[in-house]
């Protein structure tokens, strides 16, 4: 097993997990913008407003992507599973 293959799969990871957490960090993200322009313009200063808008958000979109959400996962698990079965170890 090379230094190359195990960074490349680290950089697959590191790829697919910020795959996975882009719909959800992004439509939080919006839900924040749109909550933040509503309390400047209302001047309605409460810190709390944000969070249950945010989490609805986050659990709409987890419903919503969970069928891509699986079958990136799972394409990244297979690929990974099949890729480790043909390492050749060096030295053995």
């Amino acid at each position: 097993m090379s230094p190359e293959m195990i960074v490349s799969f680290a950089r697959q990871a590191v790829e697919v997990t910020l795959l996975l957490a882009l719909p959800m960090l992004g439509l939080s993200l919006l839900v924040g913008l749109v909550i933040s322009v509503f309390q400047a313009t209302t001047q309605i200063q409460e810190m709390t407003l944000t969070f249950v808008p945010k989490i609805i958000a986050v659990l709409v979109a987890l419903v919503v992507f969970m069928p891509w959400l699986l079958s990136t996962i799972v394409d990244f698990t297979v690929n990974l599973l099949t890729s480790i079965g043909q390492i050749k170890i060096i030295g053995i």
